[in-house]
């Protein structure tokens, strides 16, 4: 008779709930921040195929309490109604201002080349990198700029709430999440002693147009995909302060509506944005299929086991088996539960860990020879 493992083969998936310890702080919060005003923000919103966001997120940018400011939209040579959309904010309000962006260069991605552009036409004396995905609340870029100005940062950089709407991205949308906020934590960011532990996130980058300047503006991390990493990490470099803060309740972001668009979306830059994490260390860049493949592997081995068990070919690992499976769906619960989706979704973390891993797969396969985005394809070699 084959005696029945120890439940202490359970303990590895009661650790992950220490990280709990770490993702209930929420500071700092840029909600704390004074609230500032005097100086002319350009707000750069790079737009490639648009249509469907600009509406949502011109409505919210034209209600902040900040002044003054203008927000220019380039249209980065969009196939949809982009153009269209924007012209009719530019004709309703004196603020906005549609920049018609030029044909992309040899050797440039897309979004540096449109935040360049868009640079290029400011006049601010301030610039705010954002997304057409996102949503801001009327006090979000005062409070930014009180941050920088107070803080005397050159860069403040805002991680706000993730918006989830359809199925695939409440299965998927957390389990990256979590990777993310474990591995770049604005109080472990903002105590950074290397470049691989900073990050700033391009759906909110706030900079002075001094120190944007300085560091050699977007056309530095032009052939980059991750490129706001790749910007906070010259930012780190030169020496520059920069500041990375929860704003939960003033920013939002919805970044993918679909299956197709988080599995495009992720394959772009994941692989290649987890590789430019490690910048100076190459055996942690080679070791990233790996890290990878060791983390879905951790979370889907508990009910692949307890299925096996249950089958009858391994009997006796049943009970630890449940124990960690278990463990693991309660963590997934909990987590969803934070991250503001429903938690019964976090009873789905096997399928949506098994997604994940092969969006992964699907990334690190194609490497930096072939990425695709907006009918767009770069090779970042």
């Amino acid at each position: 008779m084959v005696e029945s493992p120890g439940l202490w083969t359970v303990l590895p998936w009661a650790a992950p709930f220490l990280a709990f310890i770490r993702l209930a702080r929420h500071r700092p919060n840029l909600a704390d921040a004074p609230l500032a005003g005097g100086r002319l923000v350009s707000v750069i919103v790079p737009a490639r195929n648009e249509e469907g966001n600009l509406p949502t997120l011109l409505d919210s940018l034209l209600q902040t309490a900040y002044s003054p400011v203008e927000i220019l939209i380039v249209n980065d040579r969009s196939t949809d109604r982009t153009a269209a959309v924007a012209q009719q904010y530019v004709e309703r309000d004196a603020r906005v201002r549609l920049v018609e962006g030029e044909d992309l260069p040899a050797g440039w991605f897309g979004k540096p080349w449109a935040c360049v552009q868009g640079y290029r036409a400011a006049r601010g004396d301030l610039l705010l990198f954002t997304d057409a995905d996102t949503r801001h609340a009327p006090e979000l870029l005062g409070r930014a700029v009180g941050a920088l100005e107070s803080g005397r940062r050159d860069l403040v950089t805002v991680i706000g709430r993730m918006l989830c709407g359809s199925f695939w991205e409440r299965v998927i949308m957390p389990i990256i999440g979590a990777l993310l906020a474990i591995r770049f934590h604005p109080t472990a960011v903002n105590r950074a002693r290397r470049a691989s532990e900073v990050i700033a996130n391009g759906q909110f980058i706030l900079v002075t147009r001094e120190s944007y300047e300085a560091v050699g503006t977007h056309a530095a991390v032009k052939h980059e995909v991750a490129e706001d990493l790749a910007m906070a990490q010259l930012y780190f470099r030169a020496g520059r302060p920069q500041l990375f803060v929860f704003g939960l309740k003033l920013l939002g972001t919805r970044m993918y509506t679909s299956l197709a668009g988080l599995v495009e979306g992720w394959s772009k830059n994941v692989y290649v944005g987890g590789r430019r994490s490690f910048p100076d260390e190459p055996v942690r860049r080679a070791l990233i299929p790996f890290m990878f493949s060791l983390g879905a592997l951790f979370w889907l081995l508990p009910p692949a086991v307890l299925l096996l068990a249950l089958l009858g070919v391994a009997p006796s690992w049943l009970e630890p088996a449940a124990w960690a499976t278990g463990l693991s769906a309660l963590f997934w619960v909990l987590f969803d539960g934070g991250f503001g989706i429903n938690p019964l979704y976090g009873l789905s973390y096997p399928l949506g860990v098994a997604m994940t891993g092969w969006i992964f797969a699907r990334s690190t396969r194609r490497g930096e020879r072939r990425i695709e985005w907006r009918g767009r394809t770069y090779s970042a070699e």
